[in-house]
């Protein structure tokens, strides 16, 4: 049988002595994932472990790897090298079962359709053995007026609500969301992590890919930030490349000056300013890496 270049053989690489074993208890377990095209590597022995139900959130510039590796972990690239178990099944076999506990959401959707939402969410949980109610999801997602409304009727944020309606219909115990605010106003946005806040709570792992990187600090249990097909660091967003330790720069205004100052004991040096100045202190502000600064920063280091 002729094999399809686009999907070639998997071949399993070992792991070495310096490589932990996957995860079984984890939702994802990825060891020295490897996947080629050409002789570029798009993905280059990348390890992760996603705790189950956790929101965990992937950043990375444009090409650095991260669509190719959520599309191995959604089964819909083979990879060539490494290890995978995505809810304990290797993606390169995962069978209708498997993917029926798989909710994906992606940048583009059903928006433009004729149907309705609910009859939108009653096509898709047809596909599995025990769908959500479709007015139990809309009215989880914020769209139970809209029930009736044709898909092209609704607004940039309400096509995203149903996008993850959609995802959720079957019950999935992980949720892939690419890209799932852009081109959200401030407001339409912040009610949206609202709704991924709420999915949290019910127990369902979440993948996050997004540019945004106040997004990943609001909702990520933790963040991964890959860069050239590697993995560079996993930690807690306030922690992220050193930040939680980082010194702070203070600065204030004294005889019409502004000054600054970089110290590892800002309270320290903030009492200090008190006792010079009667009242307040000009302008104070005490300021800290963002995790922006974090991300640029370890981004930057490997450009």
């Amino acid at each position: 049988m002729q094999k399809d270049p686009l999907f070639p053989t998997t071949r399993t690489l070992a792991a070495g002595p310096e490589r932990e074993p996957l995860d079984d208890d984890a939702a994802i377990s990825i060891r020295g994932l490897v996947k080629q095209y050409g002789d570029r590597a798009a993905v280059d022995g990348l390890d992760l472990d996603i705790r189950r139900g956790e929101i965990f959130a992937l950043l990375g510039p444009n090409g650095a790897g991260k669509t190719t590796t959520v599309e191995v972990l959604e089964g819909y690239r083979r990879r060539d090298g490494g290890e995978v178990r995505v809810l304990g099944v290797d993606p390169a076999t995962g069978g209708r079962r498997w993917k029926a506990d798989l909710g994906i959401v992606l940048q583009s959707g059903a928006g433009d359709s004729q149907l309705t939402c609910r009859e939108l969410l009653q096509a898709q949980g047809s596909y599995y053995a025990d769908p959500r109610d479709p007015d139990e999801v809309l009215e989880l997602v914020g769209l139970t007026e809209k029930a009736g409304a044709r898909g092209r009727t609704l607004s940039g944020g309400q096509r995203r609500r149903l996008d993850v309606a959609l995802g959720i219909v079957g019950r999935p115990r992980l949720l892939f969301l690419d890209e799932p605010t852009t081109g959200f106003d401030p407001e339409a946005r912040r009610q949206f992590w609202g709704l991924i806040r709420s999915l949290r709570d019910l127990g369902t792992t979440m993948l996050l890919t997004t540019h945004y990187l106040d997004e990943a600090e609001e909702l990520a249990d933790r963040v991964g930030v890959i860069a050239r097909g590697r993995l560079v660091e996993v930690a807690v967003p306030s922690s992220l490349g050193g930040r939680g330790t980082a010194p702070a720069v203070v600065s204030w205004t004294e005889d019409g000056v502004r000054r600054t100052a970089e110290t590892a004991t800002p309270t320290a040096l903030v009492a200090e300013l008190a006792a010079r100045f009667p009242g307040e202190v000009p302008d104070l502000r005490v300021n800290r890496p963002t995790l922006e600064d974090a991300y640029l920063k370890m981004i930057g280091d490997r450009a």
